[in-house]
């Protein structure tokens, strides 16, 4: 997980975000993946995508939600890994 939290996330050549009111949809035009996003993934998205790491992002998100900070690091290495396997993001 260390190597993951200093990677920095770059979003997948023919992705599309689409935001939804408070939600969105990711699609890969390639692959035809697409993963829906509820507004705390929506935000995880948003600030993944513009840091400069991972863990950048994790500090972000840590002061804006109320979460243990175990928890959040696990959710976030969850949700990389969801977009990771839809083919949405490299690391």
């Amino acid at each position: 997980m260390t190597n993951l939290f200093s990677a920095r996330v770059r979003i997948v050549e023919d992705v599309v975000f689409r935001p939804v009111g408070d939600e969105s949809v990711l699609l890969n035009l390639n692959t035809g993946e697409y993963l829906g996003l509820n507004a705390s993934g929506t935000r995880m998205w948003s600030i993944l995508t513009t840091a400069s790491s991972v863990q950048t992002a994790y500090d972000a998100l840590l002061q804006e939600y109320d979460v243990e900070p175990p928890q959040l690091r696990a959710d976030l290495a969850e949700f990389i890994g969801q977009l990771r396997d839809k083919h949405l993001i490299d690391t």
